[in-house]
């Protein structure tokens, strides 16, 4: 018989055991020391899982995004990547008869870096104000399951059971 969580979808590890639920936990970092008290008691920890209910996208906006902003990252990324290939060319002597590898990297530098700066603008103003700023974008959850298989789930929910961990909570 299959184990099913509230939605009614069947919990099974990795392969294909069932699963149960032995506590719940508001943070990561709280399920994260549950998993590790049970590796302190030695406990068969790869039998567990971690799982994530309640999944959603933020996206954190950093700041806006205007043609120097643009420019600037072009730039910034043109210069490394330009670098680099110079600095490869030196490496591997393709022209080392004309020029040094030093000035190699150098001279990548600046032309990755004016093309980079020339690119971030174009794809800037081609985007015709569509995404004006700028983010960074994560995963967040509501809780965090511990799961264990059926087998061993008694001997998990008592060594959790024997300590309050972080205020989360054994499902009842």
């Amino acid at each position: 018989m299959k184990t099913r969580n509230r939605e009614g979808a069947p919990r099974q590890g990795i392969g294909g055991q069932p699963r149960r639920a032995v506590a719940s936990f508001k943070t990561y970092a709280e399920a994260e020391r549950a998993v590790d008290h049970l590796a302190d008691q030695k406990f068969p920890v790869e039998r567990v899982s971690i799982v994530a209910r309640g999944l959603k996208l933020v996206e954190q906006v950093t700041g806006r995004r205007g043609y120097l902003e643009a420019a600037l990252q072009g730039l910034t990324s043109g210069a490394l990547i330009g670098f680099l290939i110079g600095w490869l060319f030196g490496i591997f002597n393709w022209f080392e008869p004309i020029t040094s590898a030093f000035w190699l990297a150098i001279d990548g530098l600046w032309f990755g870096a004016l093309v980079g700066a020339l690119f971030g603008l174009l794809l800037h103003a081609l985007s015709r104000g569509r995404r004006d700023f700028d983010s960074v974008a994560g995963l967040s959850a509501d809780r965090y399951e511990v799961l264990v298989d059926d087998e061993v789930a008694p001997e998990a929910a008592r060594l959790l059971g024997d300590r309050v961990l972080g205020g989360g909570e054994v499902p009842r």
